[in-house]
């Protein structure tokens, strides 16, 4: 078994397993040179056997101790019916939605056909290595860009629309739970080994809110994946969520937190529960920075973690700048770790 998997049965390890989140992308010329061959970001994402290799190209180069998926958070709106794109060096650009008429404008009748090459690329990739992370994008993230129409600063008109129509933003989560769910029941089925919910705007959402349209919703999730898949490694990622942290570990029933850049890790470790395993957090502009920076980051995050089963991740995903060298060093020094 992996070592990244053994540490969800219960092993423990002098240095812990270790993957990157967006690992697999723009910082390798690898992928480069593949990302040349697609039209589009979305056409890359449903050509199963680049996705493949483009998931397959940090293992190879680096040997983490899983890979991820490569896909994108957004293959859920498009697979529902809204419109997808996006533009290079502005992200994704969603076509408009009103909250008010979404049953009406989304639906389920090509779901698995348009997210059938998702499926198809974790087969290819499990035909070649394991252990593979399967993902989605959480609810109140999805909500945010599907009611945007993109990434923005405060994503204001998304959360004026969640503000002034409660109810029905509400009913929209639950919508969105369940076409979540079952896109991360297929991904199991295709092979994935476990799972990330990427909640990146949890940031966002008020603290008065938390409970219903973050913890809720996640909690929602996890049932319907336990109920399938009793022992699933689930890993959730609420990115920027605060103290709040503490009720996210607590109560939706994820297997292991990833912690942000922002969570002191001593606190951490004292408050969420001993059974949880932790995953991150190293900033990815210290990856960038190397050197010493790199070295006390990676010594300041073992001893935060010391008494706990963790992963060793970045706060957010690896930034395109980032020296390979860097990359290198950084599994070096982990690997080495006692």
């Amino acid at each position: 078994m992996s070592k990244f998997l053994a540490l969800f049965e219960g092993d423990t390890f002098q240095s812990p397993p270790l993957w990157f989140m967006r690992q697999a992308g723009r910082s390798l010329p690898e992928y480069r040179e593949v990302r040349k061959k697609c039209t589009t970001f979305l056409d890359l994402c449903y050509s199963p056997e680049l996705a493949a290799k483009v998931t397959l190209q940090p293992i190879d180069r680096f040997g983490f101790d899983a890979a991820i998926l490569f896909s994108d958070i957004l293959v859920i709106p498009d697979a529902l019916g809204q419109h997808v794109s996006f533009e290079d060096g502005k992200g994704p650009r969603l076509s408009p939605l009103s909250l008010s008429s979404f049953q009406r404008t989304l639906s389920f009748s090509h779901f698995f056909e348009k997210l059938a090459p998702v499926y198809e690329t974790i087969r290819l990739v499990k035909a070649k290595t394991s252990p593979l992370i399967g993902f989605s994008g959480s609810p109140w993230t999805l909500a945010l860009y599907m009611l945007e129409g993109e990434g923005t600063r405060d994503f204001g008109k998304a959360k004026q629309v969640a503000f002034s129509e409660e109810a029905t933003f509400s009913t929209f989560l639950t919508f969105l739970t369940e076409a979540i769910s079952l896109h991360l029941i297929e991904q199991v089925r295709a092979g994935a080994d476990a799972i990330q919910l990427f909640d990146s705007w949890a940031g966002h959402c008020p603290a008065a809110y938390v409970q219903k349209w973050i913890l809720e919703p996640t909690k929602a999730i996890v049932t319907a994946l336990r109920k399938e898949f009793p022992t699933l490694p689930l890993i959730g990622f609420p990115k920027g969520i605060g103290a709040n942290i503490l009720s996210y570990g607590r109560d939706v029933g994820v297997s292991a937190v990833s912690l942000d850049a922002g969570v002191p890790l001593g606190w951490a470790s004292e408050n969420l529960p001993k059974s949880l395993i932790l995953q991150g957090n190293l900033d990815p502009l210290v990856l960038v920075a190397g050197g010493e920076p790199l070295k006390r980051g990676i010594e300041s995050i073992h001893q935060g973690m010391k008494g706990r089963p963790y992963i060793f991740n970045l706060g957010h995903g690896v930034l395109p700048q980032t020296p390979l060298t860097h990359l290198e060093e950084c599994v070096k020094l982990v690997r080495a770790l006692a």
